[in-house]
């Protein structure tokens, strides 16, 4: 079974960094298409950045609006893992951020959550100003 966790939450100041982390294991297909989402109080889940391949750090990604240049997703194919660097942090980041996995690889990277077949427990981001 796969199983997914992620690390790295934390409370940071206004323009501060964080790196969050997605560890992957169980797989049982080659390949895995990683995405993370943040749900904050009261809000809808929404994608934040997504990458086509676990196994191709440099492959496909896409962004939400608001974060590009700010965030960047990569991958440790070795380590089954995948990282969220967040950079410029706001307090409008603020919210639990989660990764999903699926093997659906071939239309990824998704934009919604809907496409995604296994989750891991949030990690916690919070923003002060």
């Amino acid at each position: 079974e796969v199983q997914l966790q992620a690390s790295g939450g934390g409370l940071v100041q206004a323009g501060g960094s964080l790196r969050l982390s997605c560890a992957a294991s169980g797989f049982t297909s080659d390949d895995y298409a990683i995405g993370w989402f943040r749900q904050a109080p009261g809000k809808e889940r929404e994608g934040v950045a997504s990458i086509k391949s676990i196994r191709d750090s440099d492959g496909s990604k896409w962004y939400k609006d608001s974060v590009k240049g700010r965030f960047t997703i990569s991958s440790d194919n070795a380590k089954n893992t995948v990282y969220l660097q967040m950079n410029s942090l706001t307090p409008e980041d603020t919210a639990d951020y989660s990764c999903a996995a699926t093997s659906k690889v071939a239309g990824a990277p998704y934009i919604s959550w809907i496409w995604y077949d296994y989750w891991g427990q949030g990690t916690q981001v919070t923003v002060s100003s």
